[in-house]
């Protein structure tokens, strides 16, 4: 499957996978609040024994196939919203 991957322009190691770059338009309005602008990254052919990064591609297959998308969320996600509550204080 041929995937398009964009990251967050607000926080480092968020990214988007989708199906079809159109997509980006459809997003649910949670997600695009998180990536803020999208930029575009790479685009892939995946398939389920590819290895990624950080992502299992056989989850990330699923999540497209299911809702379109795939969120991969950065490594330090808890340390990231811990700092956020912190600043909010």
């Amino acid at each position: 499957m041929r995937v398009y991957i964009y990251r967050s322009s607000k926080k480092e190691g968020l990214y988007v996978y989708l199906r079809d770059q159109a997509q980006l338009e459809n997003l649910p309005e949670p997600v695009v609040n998180q990536l803020g602008v999208a930029e575009f990254a790479m685009e892939i052919e995946l398939t389920a024994d590819r290895k990624l990064g950080q992502e299992d591609a056989r989850k990330v297959l699923a999540n497209l196939d299911s809702q379109g998308f795939h969120l991969q969320m950065p490594r330090d996600i808890e340390l990231q919203i811990e700092n956020e509550i912190i600043d909010k204080n």
